[in-house]
């Protein structure tokens, strides 16, 4: 279900956060901030966007640089939320 869930974010980063980059290269390790240029507003729509793409409310306590540094770090989270089959397409 992982590789769901990153194929799915990085839709998210694509489609919403416009990141020009191609898909198949963008890597689950890649820093969101140093790899692909989000900035401070873009990582409160990243997470509004994950919010309503898996149906689930990131606390503030889990909105930390940890948990939104990569897609992987992101995908642990998500994964903690026990959404593995939540994304809306």
């Amino acid at each position: 279900m992982s590789s769901s869930i990153e194929n799915h974010l990085k839709d998210i980063l694509i489609k919403d956060l416009y990141i020009e980059h191609e898909k198949n290269k963008i890597l689950p390790t890649h820093s969101f901030r140093n790899d692909l240029g989000v900035d401070s507003i873009g990582f409160v729509e990243l997470k509004s966007q994950v919010e309503k793409q898996f149906s689930i409310v990131i606390h503030d306590d889990d909105f930390t640089p940890d948990n939104f540094s990569t897609i992987s770090s992101l995908t642990e989270l998500i994964n903690s939320y026990g959404k593995t089959n939540g994304a809306q397409g």
